[in-house]
């Protein structure tokens, strides 16, 4: 019998809106899960209610339980005409159930029923899944009751919409945590998906522009191919949101304004800016004849407060606030001179302004001039004191935008100066990064610490945390040969120098520095090309003080040859080729003209997941970082909101079509919260390939955040973007095409995997230290994030998905050939006729086969441009293998390298990996069997196969000599195609002759068998595991070739 059963504990309501009229509200909850309804007490005029009930639905089917939401709605009752009006509503997916061990009351926002529901609050919450057969289910609302509400509700225009949407099986989508579906509920999610409504943020001075508009709602986008499609709720939506050029439709702008600036791609936002410049002569106010003045800016709720100056009169600040003009509550500002003091701060003077007289001011109109104006005192008389100010009201265009102290960032957390300086937008730029080539030739006049033996004598090259040595000689000379290259990651401006060392190999673990070179990177010379760098002698010093005079007589005369330079024609990786931002040189007379020029408008963030807890409810503050060539910017930080909307727009130039746009939403942690993590914390990131864009076209679309965890894919939110490119030269864009895609350093002199791993890893370093000098700094789990750090590292869900798109990729061929088989087998009698005819043709007409493909081609491609893309693509969960995938494969992924879990769960993942490796070990020897069987045709291993053989070949030349060329190609291809009554069901005798020619497996050594592992070789295992790891990914490229490795790998 089935008594599991969903509990759920309405505990209390938090800052409701007031419905009643008199500042008050009358709320109650109603619940609904699986068809059943409850209804909790009603609290009377209460903008905080406390309930404290208990509610438990049976769940039906339980293993249908992931896919069921719970949805809270919160009313208020209207006694006078027997209806409710709408507080708010929650939605909760069923992956968010816990056991009743592991519920907590969590506080979740209330959210918006359409684009014009008014809302604010929170609701609080404990659900859980008990199996306590004690416990009994709530008793539902009977049906009359609601039928009887029915009429009430249709009559009103803020009427509940739960029956109706129950009765045509619609809800919405909107949810605060997200989960991942079932595919099979595909077609319901999308069919819900139609009916959420699309609710942008508008701006109060174009509401009269926006009545006649009708809110469109977000508009599913399908994948083209059927096989990559994905759950509903994790697919790309596109909107048609009114920015600041007018309503985007289908990529282009209608309905434009005409005073719209170049900040087109963001909806326009308004802002009530305050500059406070300086003041004079200021009246003392304590006993030293001075005071220690500040600024305080006001408007209703919200106040901004500058630094304080000791003992100072006539105080200059230059600090500029702006508050949200769609947040004021409140019709006058005022700005307060106080006087710092201890106990409590005094009063020194004000100014005021009326909101409604402040200046309206749109660039590019030059900054507004600052004033002086008159302090006025407590009874509102005029002072001797001054105060120069300027106010007045811009957009997010305002060039004083990105330096100003934000209302909608503004947090009791953050009074402190330094806190408020990591909420701000700014934009970074990476530092140009070189390769160092270090080419070590030899030494000469090396000698030993103890006189009779020659020098183990290796160098150490160190450049600031990199570190480098080549081989040890074992010499038996003074001389040693090297001839070894290597490669350094170094900055501009070079502040660090390269330390070169020679050492000697005493013992094991004991090392003795026989000299050293401290060569700064300013003085070493630079390169574009392959050029040969003239190589130079130095002379080794000792490392340690010694007396001048002794230093005179011990002539120290051993050398060393070195070559080094920096190494300009290569491009710098900091981050994976597939995704690669940029892909210039670093040598800028290298680099080509622009092609064009990217436009991104980070709109807002909806339905985020609570990063943390403040005042014992779930927030967030977070900020978007958009990752494109050499430059970073980063959004200002919205405090303690889950849907903010940041209406930022930023400017890229583009040099190559083949590059990747990352945007990601992060966590902001340092804003002194008690129980902050220290870093910031990753929500998720959005991919944008320029080459997918079309020229000209404005793409608005709400990109879900999915983001891969221990216990599975997770929806974070969805990220609301626009984004434009504009082509500037159509000519050199199609002229990128036929180049290679990196320098062409690259394929002169390329590196190997090995060491563009190392030298990728120092890149992201660099940069990640740069970036974190910053003022505010992007810190190195950010730049970390953004770069894909640990996108080399071995991973069974993705070997598995690479492995599935190699066999996606050769599925057309695997399709052809299963035609093939079907003609060959004459299935279908009509086509394969017709296939014959059409196969004579072409071999009495050979010209015509080139022509006939292309054509072919050409054709395919032509039918294929009515269904293209209209959109760019996004992270694809099936394709990525994150829906299906095991939950120790994802262990194993998250685990650090060196691994951090316990010996026997190593052990076992080690032999797991010995397993799949030992499946593509057979796989790649069974290619190599057919190869060498190839081979041994000719080599007379087997000399009656090769006499065969060499028979058939005189016998082929001969015939093929007399008969001509086509009538050789009909009959093979006609006996290939030949009817099934002529075939025989063993293989033919071809295939048996290749099948006996001998290979090299029978002279290969294999092992004896099996051993069993002692705990005394985990050292090795571990070893062993990690080497596993780091090579297993380019095992399985070699072996996804065949295709039997899917039933046996997997």
């Amino acid at each position: 019998m089935n008594n599991l059963k969903l509990g759920v504990d309405v505990v209390s309501a938090h800052n409701l809106l007031p419905k009643d009229g008199q500042g008050s509200s009358s709320a109650f909850v109603e619940l609904y899960f699986d068809g059943q309804r409850f209804r909790s007490t009603l609290k009377e005029k209460d903008l905080n209610p406390v309930w404290n009930e208990s509610f438990y639905f049976n769940i039906s089917d339980p293993s249908n339980l992931h896919y069921l939401t719970l949805e809270a709605y919160v009313y208020n009752n209207v006694k006078a005409t027997y209806s409710r009006s709408f507080l708010g509503k929650i939605s909760l997916t069923g992956n968010s159930f816990v056991p009743y061990s592991d519920a907590v009351v969590l506080h979740y926002p209330l959210e918006k029923r359409g684009l014009f529901s008014r809302v604010r609050g929170e609701l609080g919450l404990k659900v859980y899944v008990t199996d306590d057969p004690s416990i009994r289910s709530s008793t539902p609302i009977p049906a009359v009751e609601s039928l009887a509400n029915s009429d009430h509700e249709q009559a009103q225009g803020d009427s509940n919409p739960i029956m109706n949407s129950f009765r045509k099986e619609k809800v919405e989508t909107r949810h605060t945590f997200h989960h991942l579906p079932h595919p099979g509920h595909d077609q319901q999610h999308q069919h819900h998906a139609a009916a959420a409504p699309d609710s942008h943020y508008v701006p109060k001075y174009e509401a009269d522009q926006m009545k006649s508009e009708q809110p469109q709602p977000a508009r599913l986008v399908r994948m083209h191919s059927a096989s990559s499609s994905q759950p509903v709720d994790f697919a790309l939506k596109e909107t048609s949101p009114y920015l600041g050029g007018g309503r985007v439709v289908g990529g282009r702008v209608i309905h434009g304004d005409k005073t719209a600036s170049t900040y087109d791609l963001v909806e326009r936002m308004y802002f009530l800016y305050v500059r406070v410049v300086k003041a004079r002569e200021l009246p003392a106010m304590d006993v030293t004849g001075s005071l220690d003045p500040f600024v305080e800016v006001r408007i209703g709720n919200y106040r901004g407060i500058t630094k304080h100056f000791e003992k100072q009169q006539n105080p200059v600040w230059n600090q500029v606030f702006a508050f949200s003009k769609d947040r004021m509550q409140a019709s006058v500002l005022e700005v307060v001179i106080k006087d710092k003091d201890l106990i409590k701060d005094d009063f020194v003077g004000l100014v005021r302004f009326d909101i409604n007289e402040v200046p309206l001011r749109v660039p590019p109109d030059s900054p507004l001039a600052p004033e002086w104006y008159r302090l006025e005192d407590k009874k509102g008389e005029k002072i001797k004191s001054e105060l120069m100010l300027a106010v007045w009201i811009g957009t997010q265009a305002d060039e004083a935008f990105s330096d100003a102290w934000h209302s909608d960032a503004a947090t009791p957390a953050d009074s402190t100066p330094a806190a408020s300086t990591v909420i701000r937008s700014k934009v970074y730029h990476a530092p140009s990064l070189w390769y160092v080539r270090v080419n070590v030739i030899e030494a000469q006049d090396l000698f030993a610490a103890e006189k009779n033996r020659f020098p183990d004598a290796y160098v150490k090259v160190q450049l600031g945390n990199q570190v480098l040595k080549t081989k040890t000689l074992q010499a038996r000379n003074l001389n040693p040969l090297w001839n070894e290259d290597l490669l350094f990651v170094a900055s501009e401006p070079f502040e660090d120098h390269l330390v070169i060392s020679v050492e000697d190999r005493v013992g094991p673990g004991k090392d003795e520095i026989i000299g050293r070179v401290i060569l700064p990177l300013k003085s070493v010379d630079r390169r574009a090309d392959d050029r040969m760098i003239h190589s130079r002698w130095f002379n080794l010093e000792k490392p340690v003080v010694v007396d001048i005079d002794q230093l005179k007589k011990e002539k120290f005369s051993s050398r060393l040859h070195l070559r080094v330079c920096l190494d300009g024609g290569y491009h710098v990786l900091d981050e994976s080729t597939h995704y690669s931002s940029d892909l210039r040189p670093t040598a800028k007379q290298l680099w080509r003209p622009s092609i064009g020029v990217l436009e991104l408008g980070i709109l807002n963030a909806v339905g985020l997941h609570p990063m943390k807890t403040r005042d014992g409810r779930g927030t967030s503050d977070t900020y978007c970082v958009a990752k494109y060539g050499h430059k970073w910017v980063r959004t200002r930080t919205l405090v303690d909101n889950l849907s903010p909307k940041y209406n930022e727009q930023y400017t890229w130039e583009v040099f190559d079509p083949a590059t990747v746009l990352t945007v990601g939403v992060f966590d902001n942690s340092q804003l002194g919260d008690k129980d902050s993590h220290g870093k910031d914390l990753k929500i998720g990131k959005v991919r944008i390939r320029i080459s997918t864009l079309e020229t000209g076209r404005i793409y608005t679309h709400s990109y879900p955040l999915l983001v891969l965890h221990p216990t599975g894919v997770k929806k974070m939110g969805e990220l609301h973007l626009a984004i434009r490119f504009s082509c500037t030269s159509f000519v050199n864009m199609l002229y990128i095409y036929s180049k290679p895609l990196l320098p062409k350093m690259h394929y002169v002199r390329p590196f190997n995997v090995i060491q563009l791993d190392m030298l990728r890893h120092q890149a992201v370093n660099i940069v990640a230290a740069r970036l974190g000098r910053a003022e505010p700094p992007l810190r190195k789990e950010v730049v970390e994030y953004m770069s894909d750090v640990d996108s080399h590292l071995w991973s069974m869900r993705r070997s598995k998905a690479n492995f599935f798109r190699l066999m996606t990729v050769f599925s057309g061929v695997f399709a052809v050939g299963k035609w093939f088989t079907d003609i060959c087998m004459w299935k279908n009698p009509i086509t394969t006729v017709l296939v014959h005819v059409l196969f004579l043709m072409l071999v009495c007409f050979p010209e015509l086969i080139l022509p006939t493909t292309f054509l072919y081609m050409f054709l395919i491609g032509i039918w294929n441009f009515r269904y293209r893309p209209r959109y760019p693509p996004h992270m694809n969960t099936k394709i990525s293998q994150a829906e299906l995938v095991h939950p120790d494969e994802l262990d194993e992924e998250f685990d650090t390298f060196p691994t951090s879990r316990n010996p026997e769960l190593v052990r076992m993942r080690y032999d797991r990996l010995r397993s799949v490796a030992g499946r593509i070990q057979t796989v790649v020897g069974d290619i190599a069997t057919q190869g060498e069987r190839f081979q041994a045709l000719l080599s007379w291993r087997d000399p009656r196969a090769s006499a065969l053989f060499v028979t058939f070949c005189l016998i082929a030349a001969l015939v093929m000599y007399v008969t001509p060329f086509q009538v050789v190609a009909a009959l093979v291809g006609f006996f290939m195609m030949r009817h099934p009554r002529f075939r025989h069901r063993l293989p033919s005798a071809h295939i048996n002759f290749f099948r006996r020619l001998p290979s090299r497996t029978d002279i290969s050594l294999s092992n004896p068998g099996c051993f069993s592992l002692s705990l005394s070789y985990l050292p090795l295992v571990f070893l062993h595991h990690h080497y596993l790891r780091q090579h297993c990914s380019h095992l399985c490229v070699v072996a996804k070739a065949q295709r039997s490795l899917l039933p046996i790998c997997w």
